[in-house]
């Protein structure tokens, strides 16, 4: 077994096709990408339990007016069996999420470079969907510390190696073209909950009856899907042997671009770097100013533009609120431009990392700074005319470049780094995902309430949080603009190259290395497998298409 975990044992041969590679990937981020569609559950959950009378029993933090409150009923919610959950309890499961995340990649993206990506692979399947049945024991005992350790803890620990661990070896196979390939399987993270969302709904109403919403056989249901998709995979990666390279390409190195290096850093002196740090902050303003307001799209609409959702300009969200009609309409509407949003976040990975490929990475973030503040000064204008076809463009727009942010930094990492470490660097990087997760979400629900208490009109709310996040994107431009070639001291000489690749016991292609027509390049590059490549991405293609689906059919709302 150990053998048959191995870097050594999944180094490809000559027959190899590495466009089977992509879909593995995008088998392992479909289904952790289901993280993003938790709150799917939120609302049967917080109506678990019911009374003798048929009604649901009230939440554990009944009557909290504060912070304080809020947080002394979720103590009292982690053991209780009496009272109901509410959406404040069960929310803590994004944060550990994507905190687990960022740290686990951290921490334990030098292992995954030694030991390879099909031991990472299964080990994140075992902790995603063992944290998948531990949560679904949590539901059926009603015991909400089970649920933060099985998905928030164990399961975000299984993300965080997941996420990166097909990084590295895409972008060892697709030298020539870094940001398409992380592109494709950052998509199926963004893409994960566009397919388990829906599909997690349809299995909730199967297994419902009068007194369970089905939640824990869902979790269950799920957990056997992903396991599934997780094992082929994970056994499904192969890496390519050291040296390899496509055949008739010309590495960066013989171009005259220096912001593409073809030496390598070594994971303990990464950090030791300005340019780590400085693409730490860029990709932490980039994150930080579009998770909180796409967390928050379905309010701000309908906050925003009240009655113009509905036919009805003439009447605000405050009358809104008060007809439980009025308020199903808006928030049809609302759902809508979620799935929207989505859709934009979802291929723009795929999108602005494919065009970094041939714009340049920091030439692309540049856009993403310049156009993203742009945009937020856009919807500050239009919103005051209630222009809401340009309000939704801006932040499809917005979505597109939050997502392909995810998806070019790998790319700019390796650029800046070399290969040989890039996807524990990566992951070290993701701890500015895990501080965005909660800087960009604290900043706009701060200044949203605190304007609420202040008795600002709903339309009024959001223009200077607007303000505020584009002023981020203008801080992650100031840090991408200082971004310079790394100094020569940090690169590994060829002696050190040779010795860390001997301990992670890497194979060597020599007559590819030397020899860029060789048999050995040509055959990798064949289609010697093309049903195999053609049943590989169609297994992976089938659920995207649902999902595109099921979201536009959600996103046509916004248009009638």
């Amino acid at each position: 077994m150990a053998n048959f975990l191995s870097k050594e044992h999944i180094t490809a041969n000559a027959n190899f096709n590495r466009w089977l590679v992509p879909p593995a990937a995008l088998a392992v981020h479909l289904s952790i990408g289901m993280a993003y569609g938790f709150s799917v559950f939120w609302k049967p959950l917080g109506n678990a339990l019911m009374g003798v009378d048929g009604k649901p029993l009230a939440a554990c933090a009944a009557g909290a007016t504060n912070l304080s409150e809020k947080l002394s009923g979720t103590a009292r919610a982690l053991f209780a069996t009496d009272c109901n959950w509410t959406q404040f309890d069960l929310g803590w499961m994004f944060t550990l999420f994507f905190v687990l995340l960022g740290c686990s990649a951290a921490l334990w993206g030098g292992w995954l470079e030694r030991e390879g990506p099909r031991k990472a692979g299964l080990v994140s399947m075992v902790l995603w969907c063992g944290g998948l049945l531990i949560s679904a024991y949590g539901v059926y005992a009603h015991q909400l510390w089970l649920m933060w350790l099985g998905s928030g803890v164990i399961g975000g620990i299984g993300l965080g190696l997941g996420y990166i661990s097909p990084v590295s070896t895409l972008i060892k196979w697709f030298p020539d073209r870094r940001g398409m390939a992380t592109g494709m399987a950052i998509m199926g993270f963004g893409g994960g909950a566009m397919i388990g969302s829906p599909l997690a709904a349809k299995l909730m109403l199967h297994f419902a009856t009068p007194n369970n919403p089905g939640v824990w056989q869902t979790f269950v249901a799920l957990a056997a899907i992903y396991f599934v998709f997780m094992l082929w995979g994970s056994l499904s990666y192969r890496v390519p042997p050291t040296g390899w390279k496509p055949a008739n390409w010309t590495p960066p190195a013989s171009q005259n671009n220096v912001m593409i290096s073809n030496k390598h850093v070594h994971l303990n002196n990464a950090h030791k770097t300005p340019q780590f740090w400085l693409l730490w902050l860029v990709l932490c303003m980039n994150v930080s100013a579009g998770i909180g307001i796409i967390g928050a799209a379905a309010p701000m609409l309908q906050e925003t533009f009240g009655g113009a959702l509905i036919g009805q300009p003439d009447i605000g969200f405050a009358d809104i609120k008060k007809d439980e009609a009025l308020t199903a309409a808006a928030a049809a509407v609302g759902a809508g431009f979620v799935g929207l949003i989505s859709l934009f976040n979802i291929f723009g990975r795929f999108a602005w990392a494919t065009s970094s490929d041939k714009l340049g990475r920091k030439r692309t973030y540049y856009i993403f700074f310049v156009l993203g503040a742009l945009m937020y000064c856009t919807a500050t204008y239009v919103a005051g005319f209630k222009s809401l076809a340009l309000f939704v463009g801006a932040f499809c727009v917005i979505a597109s470049m939050y997502g392909g942010g995810f998806a070019t930094i790998p790319a700019y990492l390796a650029d800046m780094f070399g290969t040989q470490f890039v996807g524990a660097i990566h992951g070290r990087l993701l701890t500015a995902w895990s501080t965005a997760g909660i800087l960009g979400p604290v900043v706009v629900n701060y200044m949203h309430d605190t304007r609420l208490e202040a008795k600002v009109p709903f339309d009024q709310v959001y223009a200077p949080i607007f303000m505020v996040l584009a002023g981020l994107l203008v801080v992650g431009f100031i840090a991408n603009f200082l971004v310079k070639p790394v100094a020569g001291k940090f690169y590994m000489t060829d002696t050190e190259l040779e010795a860390v690749r001997k301990s992670a016991h890497e194979k060597s292609d020599v007559i590819n290395a030397t020899n860029t027509n060789s048999t050995v390049n040509n055959t990798s590059q064949s289609t010697s497998h093309p049903i195999l490549v053609v049943l590989a991405w169609a297994l992976v293609l089938v659920p995207i298409s649902y999902g595109v689906w099921s979201t536009i059919q959600k996103a046509w709302g916004l248009f009638q």
